[in-house]
């Protein structure tokens, strides 16, 4: 059965994605797309709806992104919000101008009950703008139905063609009501069924999967960190040891990781399939032996991992399929899917690696959240702490040591590392927090441990509270659970003299260190 289909079309927004996490929280499968996308295309795909997101441009100007008037003559539900709102005043016959007051961050809105797009949400809350321009007169046939104390068309809506404009941006948490919002249109205008569930989702997976697969063997590059384990799964319930999984341990995991990968995997765990545990960890030291520099850091360790998969490819052999744990945001990232700025070019999509003799890939995972993802792996069976891990970069704790990367700054932050996280469970915190790690500096410093005069590293502690990852705030530790982790970590560490909390926001810090 083709499962229903709502989709965000990018005009370059930056909450794009969450967009689309809100709809898909509905239980109602949702895509993003450029707005360069063909008319003929939505038309094929016939959505249930199309949402319209932001983006940094004037819909005035004669290079602004824009889109044909059939657009809105389809017969399928249109919401606008933002540049998507005023792109459809503007397109529709209304007026939009250069506004005397910029409105960014949170306003005071009042809202209108009786539109459809507002039911069961408050007469008067918060919400959050962001615009330099605003609409000031709307199209014929809209009638407005939330207005700000500096926008007098917050909201409008045509209830006959089903068209609805909003200025602000309901899928930010700032907007207090605006998951509501979102959910009318959704379930109330658009009328979507929610049959978007992780549980149907597994059972059309694996189902999809035995019968691309057949007899063939697949290959999958395991790093051990949710997107690839869960995919592990998902391969493994659906063809069992026709799959084989390499799990390059690179020495540069946190503590004790590269077991626990193996007791999940391994021939003692829980599935069928074939794993390959390659300790590589004394050749990746021997590499970056010397090298200081961030990017070089990261270049040799991702070229590294290439040649040790590929020595091990090889002596598999042929394989008919290469798994890839690709998700969604790396889809839309990676310039494929959106019209957002390309963000990284991410190494699960694009060209296919020509290291490996396979005839096609597979990406169970492509169209999924991360927090989706984590549902599947719920719903396989995976152990918690496998599911809720932490994210962990690619080139692991080579970017959590600031400078060169030896054997022993690597024990230093596993075992510093280790305490924070133990701390931070026993103090209910793991899971308040977006993200959180130890680093260590490469900055070296007088202590005095006992009676005696120490030359010792700085440790740094990291956690940010987030929702999207694009920006984040420090988080705000009880004061007596930092005492507690730097009390332990000087103790217990050999190496560390000094511990130190970052309180860096990101913009203008990043997550990581390097």
């Amino acid at each position: 059965m083709k499962r229903e289909l709502v989709i965000v079309m990018d005009f370059g927004g930056q909450y794009n994605q969450l967009i689309a996490r809100r709809v898909r929280e509905c239980n109602v499968y949702c895509e993003i797309y450029s707005y360069k996308i063909d008319i003929e295309k939505i038309k094929a795909m016939n959505p249930k709806g199309i949402i319209l997101t932001g983006g940094p441009n004037s819909c005035y100007l004669e290079d602004s992104p824009t889109y044909s008037k059939e657009l809105f003559e389809l017969g399928i539900p249109v919401l606008g919000l933002c540049y998507g709102a005023q792109l459809m005043q503007h397109v529709l016959g209304g007026k939009v101008e250069r506004a005397n007051v910029r409105e960014y961050g949170k306003s005071h809105l009042t809202v209108d009950n009786n539109s459809v797009l507002f039911s069961n949400v408050k007469k008067e809350s918060i919400c959050w703008m962001s615009h330099f321009d605003y609409i000031s007169k709307t199209a014929p046939g809209f009638e407005v139905v939330a207005t700000t104390p500096d926008c007098p068309v917050a909201a409008c809506e045509n209830t006959e063609k089903n068209l609805y404009a909003i200025q602000f941006h309901p899928e930010v948490l700032h907007t207090e009501e605006g998951t509501k919002m979102l959910s009318n249109f959704v379930l109330n205008v658009c009328q979507c069924s929610q049959d978007w569930k992780m549980d149907s989702f597994v059972e059309e997976q694996i189902k999809a999967i035995r019968e691309k697969v057949k007899d063939g063997k697949v290959l999958l590059a395991l790093s051990g960190g949710v997107d690839s384990s869960v995919a592990a799964v998902l391969l493994s319930k659906a063809i069992g040891n026709q799959l084989t999984c390499v799990f390059v341990d690179h020495g540069l995991l946190r503590k004790n990781e590269g077991d626990e990968v193996e007791e999940v995997f391994g021939p003692n765990g829980n599935y069928e399939l074939n794993f390959i545990r390659v300790n590589a960890q004394d050749r990746y030291y021997a590499k970056l032996k010397g090298v200081t520099e961030p990017e070089q850091k990261r270049k040799i360790i991702g070229e590294e991992f290439i040649r040790v998969f590929e020595e091990e490819a090889k002596k598999i052999g042929a394989v008919d399929f290469l798994v890839q744990g690709t998700i969604y945001p790396d889809v839309v990232e990676s310039g494929l899917g959106g019209e957002s700025a390309v963000i990284k070019s991410h190494h699960n999509v694009g060209g296919l690696p020509d290291y490996v003799d396979f005839k096609e890939i597979i990406e169970p995972l492509r169209d999924l959240f991360k927090d989706e993802v984590r549902k599947v792996g719920l719903e396989l069976g995976l152990p918690d702490y496998l599911v809720f891990r932490q994210p962990f970069p690619g080139p692991g704790l080579g970017i959590r040591i600031i400078g060169e990367v030896t054997a022993e700054k690597v024990k230093i932050v596993q075992d510093a590392d280790a305490i924070y996280r133990e701390e931070i469970a026993k103090a209910g915190l793991d899971k308040t927090i977006g993200q959180y790690f130890a680093a260590l500096t490469n900055m070296r410093s007088v202590g005095v441990m006992g009676d005696e005069r120490t030359y010792d590293y700085a440790i740094a502690l990291r956690a940010v509270n987030t929702v999207d990852f694009m920006t984040a705030e420090a988080a705000q530790i009880p004061y007596d659970v930092l005492n507690k982790v730097m009390s332990r970590i000087i103790n217990e560490v050999r190496g560390v003299n000094r511990v130190m909390y970052d309180i860096t926001s990101k913009p203008p810090g990043t997550i990581e260190f390097e």
